[in-house]
């Protein structure tokens, strides 16, 4: 294949043709269709191998993330709540909000937020949710010197997310870092039985390493009954009510807290293999990646107990909290 023209071979090297496609349009800035007539394919195919060489690590594309933090909205939230830094996502172009767009599109902001972030020789804790899952999944490769990947939550699953622990590994293979996971379930029949895991020799390793994280990423959830604390079956409903009674309003890394970001100590904390929130305040980088207006209150409620030094939210999510600090 040359500048002036060529035929697409179905036979030919795969990850040559990947590159060909990928400097066509990103080199010489040849729109889909064109590359579709040079190649003699369907637009369909070029849009197939452009994705693929994304996804194959041929093509990686890089927004310089202080841009993203350099919005009005960013500005204002910032110095609301004296945040570092605010990373908007926005992928609202209709009447009506599409919570998976938004989703895809805030994986791609916070995973360069995250890249943005970290630095050579971090110490990284990562949490588990639909919007960490989100950033791992988008996260290109680069490589980060020395750093160091660690799971926050033991392993538990839900129908909307793959197990706690893929997002660490994830993470961990895109910047070239050690993993550690943690070689537990996040919730246990008994609390008897938590403490005895914790106690063992590997998991309190484990643990101890989550006490000096330079960056941990982690999201927060709402009270809502969908929430994932009792789709993953670590919860029930009633437990769920009880605690909005004692007034919780978030959960992080499966445990409680009320408006002012105090863990409230409910059931089932007590049945944990999880980091605690003492662990999350420490690290010198907090970033909390969330989607929906609905965990407003929640994210607030982070902010106040300073668990969050870096934000990142979609849109809507972003006035909703400008809303309530008026």
């Amino acid at each position: 294949m040359n500048k002036t023209g060529g035929t697409f071979s179905k036979d030919g090297n795969r990850t040559t043709q990947l590159s060909n496609v990928a400097l066509l349009y990103y080199g010489e800035g040849m729109t889909q269709s064109e590359i579709a007539k040079r190649l003699q394919v369907s637009r369909v195919t070029v849009v197939n191998l452009l994705r693929d060489a994304r996804e194959e690590g041929i093509v990686e594309i890089h927004v310089g993330g202080q841009h993203l933090a350099e919005s009005t909205l960013s500005r204002e939230l910032c110095e609301k709540f004296g945040l570092d830094d605010v990373y908007i996502s926005d992928a609202f172009t209709g009447t009506e909000v599409d919570r998976a767009a938004t989703l895809r599109q805030l994986g791609r902001v916070s995973a360069t937020a995250f890249l943005n972030i970290i630095e050579p020789g971090d110490k990284v804790g990562v949490a588990w949710g639909e919007t960490v899952h989100a950033l791992s999944s988008a996260l290109p490769r680069a490589r980060v010197e020395g750093a160091e990947v660690s799971q926050l939550i033991g392993s538990m699953i839900s129908g909307r997310v793959p197990a706690s622990e893929t997002c660490a590994i994830q993470i961990a293979n895109q910047i070239g870092a050690q993993c550690y996971t943690l070689h537990a379930p996040a919730i246990v029949s008994t609390a008897e039985l938590a403490v005895a895991l914790r106690q063992e020799p590997t998991i309190a390793a484990q643990m101890d390493r989550l006490r000096s994280l330079d960056l941990v990423i982690y999201s927060i959830g709402n009270m809502s009954q969908d929430t994932h604390l009792v789709a993953a079956g670590m919860a029930g409903v009633d437990e769920l009510t009880a605690a909005q009674k004692a007034g919780v309003v978030g959960i992080m890394c499966c445990r409680y807290i009320n408006a002012q970001g105090n863990e409230l100590a409910l059931p089932p904390s007590e049945r944990l293999v999880s980091t605690s929130l003492n662990n999350i305040r420490a690290a010198r980088k907090r970033l909390l990646v969330v989607c929906g207006e609905d965990r407003a209150t929640a994210t607030r409620a982070a902010i106040a107990g300073g668990y969050v030094s870096h934000l990142c939210a979609d849109r809507q999510l972003a006035n909703a909290l400008l809303r309530q600090a008026e």
